[in-house]
């Protein structure tokens, strides 16, 4: 996957996984992936939980958005049933879930958004986005790497996390339009994907499904 230009579709169509991201997974995080198998899945299970605690406490802060808190109450739902399942294989695997230290991911992509109102609700929904997105690309990475019984779970993982992605960057549309920011909402996409692919590509000390490579 290459850099691509988020406003190169004058049109305004749907944007792809692979033009939302910037920078793809580096062989090494893949690498270390498949030797820390077991680190994987126990992180993998706090990030299902943790998406289902985000798409509720966007429910919670906009509530006056049905259309927006009927779909993430649906996403909610998903996102803890794939909780259960990673759980399942962390069982079958005779591996213990733990409470880990939140690495830099999500923590530096907060940083990065406005906290005045209407744009943070535009940059949630970008930021859900492009995590989302992230998830997608390194389960088909992992895919075919992995055991065959993870192998073909994150294989049907791919497919969830695309629809996901898809649904919050149709909801960062529409809150660009009610925003005022209709013509700027790529550009802003852009600003976040590129604070994204630096948090992925650059050295990390933490491994988690969402660092970067190992430092």
């Amino acid at each position: 996957m290459t850099e691509r230009s988020l406003d190169r579709d004058a049109r305004n169509a749907p944007v792809a996984m692979e033009d939302i991201l910037l920078a793809p997974t580096p062989e090494a995080w893949l690498e270390a992936a498949v030797q820390r198998v077991p680190e994987l899945l126990i992180d993998h299970a706090n990030c299902e939980k943790k998406a289902a605690s985000t798409a509720l406490s966007l429910m919670f802060a906009y509530p006056e958005d049905r259309a927006l808190g009927l779909a993430l109450s649906r996403l909610a739902r998903e996102e803890l049933r794939h909780f259960e399942q990673v759980q399942k294989k962390l069982d079958e695997l005779g591996l213990p879930f733990e409470r880990q230290r939140p690495g830099r991911y999500a923590s530096g992509l907060r940083a990065a958004l406005r906290t005045a109102e209407p744009g943070r609700k535009l940059d949630l929904m970008l930021t859900a986005a492009l995590i989302e997105a992230r998830s997608c690309e390194r389960f088909r990475a992992l895919a075919p790497r992995l055991p065959p019984s993870i192998g073909s779970f994150y294989a049907d993982l791919e497919r969830s996390e695309a629809r996901h992605f898809e649904l919050y960057l149709r909801f960062a549309e529409q809150a660009a339009r009610e925003g005022g920011e209709a013509q700027d909402w790529r550009a802003r996409l852009r600003e976040l994907a590129e604070r994204e692919a630096e948090l992925v590509t650059t050295p990390d000390p933490v491994f988690r499904f969402h660092s970067g490579p190992p430092a």
